[in-house]
């Protein structure tokens, strides 16, 4: 059976599976630093790139593999690179494709930490940054310069929940000669697959809804073309930032009921938005799901689902924010997001507060801003629970 060609949750199941003489029913964690070779001549082939056999788990181990090659089929791509962390990701995405001088535009409201690490961290090597609402085509055009190398964009975009037009961004990078990254981790392989509206890399922090338990930190990046994937894992390879065997093996446990952990989420979600934006006490609500949303066609276009974050604001500011997360007991006060479980943070003055205030009120990451990461749990719960964290110590 060609499993490429089957259902996305045959995928799920099947595509990362290995050749095991024990026909093991889930993929064996081979936890080990190195592998021995048959002969002096067959390692010599190895290192030569002449052999696939395994050499040191920093280059390649079969359990870590066969996560790669599993999101890589999700994501229609040539292949996977799975690295310890999302932010690992980002750091050999910039480190492969930009040298000194380079320049790249990005998405104004992305992930805080993979915008501190460019501003605050590789400015020392020479590397150029421009942050823009890329959810206007025109503002793309605008930023680009004779050094720009990259155009890297999240979508739906974090914390703000903007949504970006992939396939208009493809063709104007394409047009500059120019790569498209896109930062896929708020909707997973399972809701879009920015590779086939024409991305070049897309890269995920399974640590979020891939792995989906709160229990592991990983990242990976896929790439469309041969010669992007050789150079991206040859870089990971000289970081040092590959995955453990036995993270693999988790994610791969985890990813195996992704599509059945989104659906139920995004159900729950698109209650508790609707909640939200009837409530008098809420000022705004972004989801994706809301025809409310600046982008809901776009996103209707591009996405096979609305996913499960919501940014909402209070009309007591942030005030009235600090009073709501307080008084939560059901869902948990914790950054990161995409698990079985409801988290609710302030990204102001969390994932974002590295950012400054004035690149913080350009890309919308507003003070009354809270995002909420929507769980499994029994929807009625849910509401209960922010119902009652409204009502306790906070009125109009």
């Amino acid at each position: 059976m060609n499993i490429e060609k089957s259902g996305f949750n045959t995928k799920l199941i099947h595509a990362g599976e290995i050749d095991d003489q024990f026909n093991s029913a889930t993929t064996p964690i081979y936890q080990t630093s190195t592998f021995g070779f048959q002969s002096a001549e067959d390692g010599a082939k190895c290192f030569a790139g002449e052999s696939d056999g395994y050499i040191y788990t920093r280059i390649g181990n079969p359990t870590i593999n066969a996560l790669e090659r599993q999101v890589a089929v999700l994501e229609n791509g040539y292949g996977g690179i799975a690295v310890s962390s999302g932010m690992a990701a980002v750091a050999t995405i910039y480190l492969t494709l930009l040298s000194s001088g380079d320049h790249i535009i990005s998405t104004d409201a992305i992930y805080g930490p993979a915008r501190s690490l460019m501003e605050k961290q590789f400015i020392r090597f020479g590397f150029q940054s421009t942050y823009i609402n890329t959810t206007k085509v025109e503002n793309i055009k605008k930023a680009f310069r004779p050094n720009t190398k990259v155009l890297y964009i999240e979508t739906p975009a974090n914390p703000t929940m903007n949504i970006t037009d992939i396939a208009a961004c493809a063709d104007i990078a394409h047009e500059h000669g120019i790569l498209l990254v896109v930062d896929n981790t708020f909707c997973s392989p399972y809701l879009q697959n920015p590779l086939d509206l024409g991305a070049d890399i897309v890269f995920h922090s399974m640590t979020k809804f891939i792995n989906g338990h709160a229990d592991v930190v990983a990242g990976i990046i896929v790439a469309k073309e041969k010669n992007i994937y050789n150079q991206l894992r040859n870089m990971m390879i000289n970081l040092g930032c590959n995955m453990d065997p036995h993270q693999a093996y988790l994610v791969l446990r985890g990813l195996k009921t992704l599509s059945i952990r989104i659906e139920r989420a995004q159900q729950n979600a698109h209650k508790v938005a609707l909640f939200l934006e009837q409530d008098p006490r809420v000022a705004w609500v972004k989801y994706p799901g809301l025809k409310s949303h600046p982008q809901y066609h776009l996103g209707k276009q591009q996405m096979r689902g609305s996913g499960s974050i919501i940014s909402f604001g209070l009309k007591g500011g942030f005030d009235a924010a600090k009073i709501l997360m307080d008084n939560l007991q059901l869902a948990l006060l914790a950054v990161s997001l995409g698990g079985v479980e409801t988290l609710i943070q302030h990204p102001a003055s969390m994932t974002h507060s590295k950012v400054s205030k004035e690149d913080k009120l350009k890309a919308g990451i507003t003070n009354d801003l809270i995002r909420l990461s929507v769980g499994i749990e029994d929807v009625e719960d849910i509401v209960a629970d922010l119902e009652n964290g409204l009502r306790n110590g906070y009125n109009i």
